[in-house]
């Protein structure tokens, strides 16, 4: 399919159809922007919130939920050894491992690591009650690397809340089981006094291609506390267990077309797979003093397992720099969160402040081993490298929103931050030196906004801020010129952002927000060489990332409503750089010019979402569509673009026990062929991960009171 073609399919879809995204929900406690008094109508700021009730998806991958915000793109590989691929306005789309260039919390507890690097496994979203999206300048509040924040907040708990159990299957022998028990009890001579929201989940899979079969365990408990009007205090607690995941690996556009099902040949020879394990607490105390100040502490601990088998050439090995074909991580991590918020009047307006600082640090241990022993491939071989790092972010923050007038407010904030790396090499021979060593980052990051209200209904707004992202541990992990021990001489990224937007909201829920947005990076970041699931990285200059984003809840009748979303994004490296093309290569020997696509970043996006709601019954008619992606940074070749069609169905009965709900989803209704996922940069030419073909969802939902 052509460019040109796949985006004329998509504006049809976007045309006839709606987008998944739910618009934003002014009741619920909204947290983005960290305000408590002003609703996000009110801030000059891209922020939307998604409820995660009743939806007709299982509750298995982030990209379910995601779908449909502009600016936002969440890719299901369709490999459960990868975390989804997660990116905002271009910040993060050149990850080929976790989460990066993007924040993430859940329940306010940091899900992103100090150096930047961020993990979606754990977020349950069968336990989930909304998500939080943030995008522009005022991201940077967030600190390193927060091209954009993602939140995920659970349910709280409250009286009659109902308790469920969920179960559906599908397509590749995918099925997902879910059980909640969710609600409020006596406590403190109150009735709700705890809020309580246990929830166990089970999914596994045979995987869409082969070579991809996966299971995963997840646990997640939120415990709310309210003493008296005054306290709250919440506990989180979350787990997760994924043994070997089995990693198909990605495929070049020859073997895409031969048979886009297919595992790469060294996939199975080397059984390349990950196993992730983790387990995280954290506690967060809110006291409020009177009316006007809040004290807000958090704090938080984990752990965190990682083994992951690649496929590399046991000749590769014989290098004595060479660290192995296994990849074993096993880390804590943990931090503290301290603010204080006073919200008042100065000079007859309405203020609010907050101050506030936190400290996080991870703690982990690097070893990597051998990926054979003698002929035998894909087993736990010799040690070949071990170290001990550790990186730690102090960070101080302030901000202040102040109404100006009666038309006019004004957001202002500024963060300082200090993020430091240390490495103990414990893995010391004749032939492989000492690689210890550090490496500190500090920046300063200002932003601020000011907003105008001509009327009740429409908000215009500007806003300019600065940002940083420190390069990741992982990105640190190889150097470019294929020597041992981290790259410590790579440099933080930094940024200048700027956005103009303008949001409407009229009655029974019509919505329209739309905002035009450029940030320019300085010492970007990008992958110079990625071969067998090691990248490595440089600073490359400058580069731009702007477009144009809108989104609209249209509610065309009691019964039937249209959601729509377009993004448009230019994304381009502002100078000249060298980059290796090819197996083998180490010292960067191709030009990628000035104006050159930056990799894995669409330019036009196109969600719609026509959604009927009856009595008992409801359907909704999805489109998704996104022109071509540039797989490589010298731009010989692309995936191409798709547009694609969901279609799903849903009924509920009400009993006097209880409630059933069951669900029916067909995605990709006319079976097209096409690229759900690219790997940037891959060495060996194997860049794309195919999307599945037509598949489809079952489940039913049995809800009741305690």
């Amino acid at each position: 399919m052509r460019d040109a073609s796949t985006w004329s399919a998509a504006v049809l879809l976007l045309a006839a159809t709606g987008v998944q995204a739910a618009p934003e929900i002014d009741k619920v406690e909204v947290r983005a922007t960290r305000l408590q008094g002003v609703a996000n109508f009110d801030v000059p700021a891209s922020v939307d919130t998604i409820s995660l009730h009743g939806a007709n998806r299982p509750g298995v991958s982030m990209s379910e939920a995601l779908v449909g915000i502009p600016g936002l793109s969440a890719q299901d590989r369709q490999n459960y050894a990868q975390d989804t691929q997660l990116s905002i306005r271009g910040f993060g789309a050149r990850s080929t491992f976790g989460v990066r260039g993007v924040r993430l919390f859940a329940d306010g507890i940091p899900a992103s690591m100090p150096d930047g690097q961020g993990q979606l496994s754990h977020f349950n979203l069968v336990a989930g009650d909304r998500i939080e999206v943030m995008r522009g300048p005022f991201s940077a509040l967030y600190g390193n690397s927060s091209g954009g924040v993602v939140q995920l907040w659970s349910k709280n708990g409250e009286p009659g809340d109902l308790s469920s159990v969920r179960a559906s299957f599908g397509s590749q022998d995918r099925y997902s089981l879910a059980a909640q028990l969710l609600g409020a009890a006596a406590m403190f001579g109150r009735a709700d006094g705890l809020g309580y929201n246990l929830t166990l989940s089970r999914f596994e899979t045979d995987g869409y291609r082969d070579h991809s079969a996966a299971r995963r365990d997840s646990v997640n408990l939120k415990l709310r506390l309210e003493p008296d009007a005054t306290r709250r205090i919440d506990l989180v607690v979350n787990y997760l267990d994924q043994p070997e995941a089995q990693d198909p690996l990605g495929l070049t556009r020859a073997q895409y077309q031969s048979d886009p099902r297919q595992a790469t040949s060294v996939a199975t020879l080397f059984n390349t797979r990950k196993s992730v394990r983790q387990a995280q607490a954290g506690l967060v105390y809110e006291q409020s003093l009177g009316d006007a100040h809040t004290l807000r502490a958090m704090g938080y601990a984990g752990q965190r397992e990682v083994r992951q088998f690649l496929p590399i050439p046991a000749a590769v090995q014989n290098n004595p720099l060479h660290s192995g074909g296994v990849v074993d991580l096993d880390g804590d991590y943990g931090g503290v969160d301290l603010r204080w918020s006073w919200r008042g009047q100065w000079l007859g307006r309405a203020l609010e402040f907050t101050l506030g600082g936190n400290f996080d640090q991870q703690q982990q241990q690097r070893r990597g081993y051998e990926n054979h022993v003698g002929d035998t491939l894909g087993v736990l071989g010799r040690l070949r490298r071990d170290e001990a790092t550790r990186v730690r972010n102090f960070d101080q923050f302030a901000q202040a929103w102040w109404r100006l007038s009666q038309r006019w407010s004004l957001l202002a904030g500024v963060r300082h931050s200090e993020v430091d790396f240390r490495s103990r090499d414990h893995y010391i021979t004749a032939s492989n030196p000492d690689d210890s060593g550090s490496v500190d980052y500090s920046a300063t990051t200002p932003v601020g906004g000011i907003m105008f209200s001509p009327n009740e209904q429409l908000r215009l707004y500007a806003s300019v801020g600065r940002g940083f992202e420190t390069p990741t541990f992982n990105e640190l992990g190889y150097r470019a010129d294929g020597g041992a021990g981290l790259a410590f001489g790579l440099k933080p990224a930094s940024s200048h952002s700027y956005e103009l937007g303008a949001k409407w909201h009229g009655p029974r829920g019509l919505m329209l927000n739309a905002a035009l947005f450029r940030a320019d990076m300085n010492d970007e970041l990008a992958v110079v060489r990625n071969v067998g699931g090691r990248s490595s990285y440089r600073n490359v200059g400058q580069a731009r990332r702007q477009g144009f984003e809108a989104s609209a809840a249209l509610p065309l009748t009691a019964q039937w409503q249209l959601q729509l979303a377009y993004t448009l994004l230019d994304a381009t490296f502002r100078s000249d750089y060298l980059v290796c093309a090819g197996t083998g290569c180490i010292t960067p020997n191709v030009l990628v010019p000035s104006g050159s696509r930056i990799s894995g970043v669409a330019r036009h996006q196109a969600f719609a979402r026509l959604q009927w709601q009856g009595e008992h019954w409801s359907a909704a008619l999805e489109g998704v569509g996104a022109s071509n992606l540039v797989v490589n940074d010298i731009g010989t070749e692309t995936a191409p673009g798709y547009a694609l069609m969901h279609l799903e169905a849903a009924r509920e009965w009400s009993f006097g026990a209880g409630n059933l709900r069951s669900f029916a989803r067909l995605e990709n209704v006319l079976d097209r062929t096409y690229i759900g996922s690219i790997i940037v940069n891959e060495g060996n030419g194997r860049f794309y991960e195919p999307g599945p073909d037509r598949t489809f969802w079952l489940g039913a939902q049995w809800e009741w009171r305690l």
